[in-house]
């Protein structure tokens, strides 16, 4: 029988693909009979997300536990890290997973701190992108690179969601003192079900957090310049929250779009993807988005940006990789109009995606490397 785990998961913002990412292994590690415990910020997310927690909430041993976490660190950060701190140690946790930059940090300095107190807690990190986006020849790249190779030495096990992220790690911070192992992201069964697009479904959709990272500005370019070259008038849906919804609904308007573009708040990806035919990731970086797999997996046609994890997932030389420019994803957009079902074709099968990224694949890779830095610490 599997030992059980006192397992605590550490991030700022419950939104996106970290939120995602966690609620998925919660699921597997109380199936397996561990105790898990969520501690997370409290000023981020919304109507969405506060009914995500709920959800969860009560089949978690060790609760959901919301306070504020900054995204940067500053004076004001100091008694939130605080409190922070004493929710964790009143957790008693074996297990301190953080997630990305801010919980990578929390659960590495607050571990060892523990440890102190001769808590014999595992301190494991999954930068998800996170501090790894940071230009190392910047002055912020280089304090933030610098605090990631002295948080190193305070660490059991990395966890990386892709070979980029792995390499860019290697050539940002350095060879990881600690041991370290690459756990995709992973789907549930029932997202490998087909969705059907809705009568009247838009040409194309955007899905995720309304800033520059994440390329929404490129979509909404590369939709005027496609429009222009087939001379048809072409609809998007555009889904998601942020501070920087109100620029592109003001760049939408600029163009000429707004009664074929489609604002929409957050909403669950697969009634999502039943409101257009065609998915657009045009992001400026990333780690491995859930958003890729979950489309795929759902028989979408896509384009995406060539950055980050993305070509992992797909074939080499896939078609439906493209540069993170808007002149070059409207020559995409164009392409697949030209034939969706052609496109649709080139998409990767079901059968290799579930083998690679399968929640259950993804769960029990993060529970080896739990046992593993227990080992360790015996």
């Amino acid at each position: 029988m599997t030992t059980s785990l006192r397992i605590v998961h550490c991030f700022r913002s419950p939104v996106g693909g970290i939120f995602r990412h966690v609620r998925d292994l919660t699921e597997y590690q109380v199936a397996a009979g561990h105790k898990v415990g969520i501690v997370c910020g409290s000023t981020t997310g919304g109507e969405y997300e506060d009914g995500l927690i709920a959800q969860i909430r009560d089949k978690l041993e060790l609760g959901v536990r919301r306070t504020p976490i900054q995204r940067h660190i500053g004076p004001g950060d100091v008694f939130d890290a605080v409190k922070t701190y004493s929710i964790i140690k009143e957790l008693q946790p074996d297990i301190l997973h953080g997630h990305g930059a801010k919980g990578g940090l929390y659960s590495r300095l607050f571990g060892s701190l523990l440890r102190v107190f001769r808590s014999r807690v595992s301190r494991v990190y999954s930068p998800h992108g996170g501090s790894l986006h940071y230009d190392e020849d910047t002055t912020t790249g280089r304090l933030i690179f610098g605090a990631e190779r002295v948080l190193d030495r305070c660490t059991d096990h990395i966890l990386f969601v892709s070979a980029y992220e792995q390499e860019i790690f290697r050539r940002k911070v350095g060879v990881p003192r600690a041991p370290s192992s690459l756990v995709y992201n992973g789907l549930r069964s029932e997202e490998f079900e087909p969705v059907a697009p809705v009568q009247g479904a838009a040409d194309f959709l955007y899905i995720g957090m309304m800033r520059d990272l994440k390329g929404p500005d490129l979509f909404i370019d590369a939709l005027a310049t496609a429009e222009a070259a087939t001379g048809r008038r072409l609809a998007a849906v555009m889904i998601g929250d942020g501070d920087d919804l109100p620029s592109y609904r003001a760049q939408v308007a600029r163009l000429g779009l707004a009664d074929r573009v489609t604002f929409r708040p957050a909403m669950p990806a697969r009634q999502a993807f039943a409101l257009a035919r065609n998915i657009v990731v045009p992001s400026r970086a990333e780690a491995m988005p859930y958003i890729v797999l979950e489309a795929l997996a759902a028989g979408m046609p896509m384009i995406a940006t060539a950055v980050g994890g993305i070509p992992e997932v797909f074939a080499a030389g896939s078609p439906a990789l493209v540069a993170p420019d808007a002149a070059a994803i409207a020559g995409k957009m164009t392409d697949l109009l030209g034939d969706e079902a052609a496109w649709r074709a080139l998409m990767p099968d079901a059968a290799s995606l579930r083998a690679r990224f399968g929640a259950d694949v993804m769960a029990r890779g993060v529970e080896q490397a739990y046992f593993a830095a227990r080992a360790r610490s015996a």
